[in-house]
């Protein structure tokens, strides 16, 4: 039985490119040429678990939401339920893509997914601050007209792709039943957990568990529960190759391997634009300062090559 443990934190593009409109038939092909990626850790006897965005998702529920509500009355629910359906379904697209890949190279390995819930602050400054990107990319005129309509929120993509609904993201603080998630994992199976961040959830003054209306960063939360289970390494993937300086700049460059200090210079300087690259390069700090060996930030198709993505170490 394998000792290496990695958790593979996948992008948003892992199952939803930005140039498409999000049918089933492009997330299915999505998910498994994200999930051939993966062979070459799974061939190299990793244990796996497998965390994954839900910003295009989670999004496209909350406009069916409001279609619903509007043409039917049907009640809406609120973000956090939102954020567990989309568990549920992109869970179920890994499983089985995940499955198909390995079937095709003989491979017989469990999959199962983990509806995760992930402990927050109720009073956290991220409520008062809406960073987090969800659901599709709208004109600046689109934009105005649903913000009026619903009381939401808009910023600009850094990457001038449209403007997005952004939420809060409060910083996650534990994940429930990452005991099981970690067992599950180093008995060999394939675990799919802290789908979308996990589902956001707090502590009432009893004791009990209440829910609360936000999306957490993946990344982050990824990062948390990699630390929580011990995991050995930390992937991190991403629609660009490496991590950059002065991106979509004249000057931009790509970084191979990054001291914590000058990731931290970087992220002062801000280099990493919110709710993008920034949450990504401070999830690899967090997991490399709390004893992780490797943090690497790269595209699915780059894993296995040689100096693949960003790595960051420790200094």
């Amino acid at each position: 039985m394998s000792e290496k443990l990695a958790v593979v934190a996948f992008g948003g593009n892992a199952l939803l490119r930005g140039d498409e409109i999000g049918t089933i038939e492009q997330q299915e092909k999505n998910t498994f040429d994200t999930c051939s990626n993966l062979l070459s850790l799974i061939e190299n006897d990793y244990n796996l678990i497998i965390t994954h965005g839900n910003g295009p998702q989670v999004g496209n529920i909350l406009l069916r939401n409001e279609a619903g509500y509007e043409k039917y009355k049907i009640p809406r629910m609120p973000l956090d339920i939102c954020v567990a359906d989309s568990q549920g379904g992109i869970g179920y697209m890994i499983e089985r893509q995940m499955f198909n890949v390995l079937h095709q190279k003989n491979i017989d390995k469990n999959i199962v997914t983990i509806v995760t819930e992930v402990v927050v602050d109720k009073e956290d400054d991220a409520f008062k601050n809406p960073t987090k990107p969800v659901g599709a990319f709208y004109l600046k005129e689109e934009a105005d007209l649903l913000a009026k309509a619903n009381d939401w929120i808009f910023r600009e993509d850094p990457r001038k792709r449209g403007w997005r609904r952004v939420v809060p993201s409060p910083k996650p603080l534990d994940v429930l039943n990452k005991e099981v998630i970690s067992q599950l994992a180093r008995e060999g199976k394939i675990v799919i957990a802290v789908g979308g961040g996990g589902v956001p959830v707090f502590f009432d003054g009893k004791g009990n568990l209440q829910r609360v209306e936000a999306v957490i960063d993946k990344d982050l939360a990824s990062s948390l529960l990699a630390t929580q289970i011990k995991a050995d390494e930390f992937y991190i993937l991403t629609d660009v190759p490496k991590v950059y300086i002065n991106f979509s700049k004249p000057n931009q460059t790509s970084l191979d391997e990054i001291t914590i200090s000058e990731a931290e210079k970087f992220l002062e300087e801000g280099q990493f634009a919110a709710g993008s690259m920034k949450p990504k390069v401070e999830a690899a700090i967090n997991f490399i300062r709390n004893g992780g060996k490797k943090a690497i930030i790269t595209e699915a198709k780059e894993l296995g090559k040689e100096n693949a993505g960003t790595r960051i170490i420790p200094g």
